[in-house]
């Protein structure tokens, strides 16, 4: 995503018409999403907009709010990094002391007591898995490793995609892989997660949504209610600044030159997460495109075209969560659990039109599908 400082027109760029094979240009003007309602008042004129930065998680973080000029950044930017440090020993699989990985290594029927974070994103992802019949899987980690897209180092269950010598795995390989979240017996009461015998979590596509909430919160509890948070390219923004505007930001798109008009995003109490196929993937023996988005039901990265899907909602984490259970589910499956359970969701599908006479290789063309909620954020 990328922040857009003016109101909704402003920096609108040249891009390609709507539905237009890559290649063919024409400057198109933005389109507009807004929450349903826009509630409380800015903040005084006069006060800056701090902005914070830094890495954690194998990507960056950023966070801008309104405050005094005098403001002591330097302990807010510590808190920051506390938040994210405590999702990382929580939650990541890279690290080998991490709640997460001492479970992935758990002999079979150990009990194991989570912390109060780490039980949140586990419930939330339960609740994804269940609705979206397995098409998001917090129990995939074995499999995602198999076809190379786990950690590396001492985590490591198989070699990455870009080491030397990787291959693909065999069916048989990812038949035998653990994958399957109603194996866990999880006392939500308790917060206590028992291994069923070779489970390998992966909170990948949940925890840094996650930790945008933990952080937005943060800013909150601190009193900068108005702000803009991003992790690894999450966001939530809430409040308004100074001149009564929201946080803009523009959805990414799956290429720069993709044929589809910008989309421009108010995020006053709302977050966006999108998931696509466009940044970690690799080509096989047969040059065929592999994504790292695995569906768990067959085994296998998808195949069904989807080159990305974006969710708004509330919640960092819950559109983090669903943006990956749709982008698992295709265009059609996808669209229509959007619908079904009131998501706001935009489905980009790759499509390859047949080449004009002399053209090589087929034209490339984007389509575009917008849920029921997300067409009512449409001014």
């Amino acid at each position: 995503m990328l922040n857009v400082d003016g109101g909704p027109n402003a920096g609108s760029a040249p891009t390609i018409a709507t539905g237009a094979a890559v290649g063919q240009h024409e400057a198109l003007e933005p389109r507009v999403l807004v929450p349903l309602r826009i509630v409380g008042e800015p903040p005084a004129l006069g006060q800056p907009v701090h902005a914070l930065s830094g890495e954690t998680m194998g990507t960056t973080w950023a966070v801008r709010f309104i405050g005094p000029a005098g403001l002591r950044t330097g302990a807010i930017e510590d808190a920051v990094v506390h938040v994210c440090d405590e999702v990382i020993a929580q939650m990541s699989g890279w690290i080998e002391e991490s709640d997460l990985s001492r479970f992935n290594r758990a002999a079979a029927g150990t009990t194991q007591p989570l912390p109060n974070g780490f039980a949140t994103v586990l419930e939330a992802a339960l609740r994804i898995a269940a609705a979206s019949g397995g098409a998001y899987d917090p129990t995939a980690g074995a499999l995602v490793a198999l076809w190379g897209f786990g950690p590396s180092g001492a985590t490591a269950i198989a070699p990455r995609h870009d080491a030397p010598g990787f291959r693909p795995p065999t069916a048989e390989a990812c038949a035998d892989a653990h994958c399957g979240w109603a194996s866990l017996d999880w006392d939500e009461q308790r917060h206590r997660l028992t291994q069923p015998g070779g489970a390998t979590l992966d909170l990948s596509a949940i925890a840094k949504g996650y930790a945008v909430d933990r952080v937005s919160a943060l800013l909150i509890k601190l009193g900068l209610p108005d702000h803009l948070v991003e992790i690894g390219g999450e966001l939530r923004g809430a409040g308004l600044k100074p001149d009564g505007q929201p946080w803009w930001v523009d959805i990414e798109p799956p290429e720069s030159d993709c044929g589809l008009a910008p989309l421009r995003l108010a995020l006053h109490g709302l977050s966006v997460a999108t998931s696509g196929d466009y940044r970690k993937c690799f080509a096989d023996a047969d040059g065929k495109r592999r994504s790292h988005t695995l569906d768990p039901r067959t085994r296998r990265p998808v195949e069904h075209g989807l080159a990305s899907v974006t969710v708004v909602h509330e919640s960092a984490m819950w559109a983090d969560g669903w943006s990956t259970a749709l982008m698992v589910l295709g265009p059609d499956e996808g669209l229509a659990l959007a619908d079904r359970l009131g998501l706001a969701a935009l489905l980009v599908r790759r499509v390859e039109s047949p080449a004009a006479h002399g053209e090589r290789p087929a034209r490339v063309i984007y389509e575009e599908r917008f849920s029921a909620a997300m067409q009512e954020l449409m001014v």
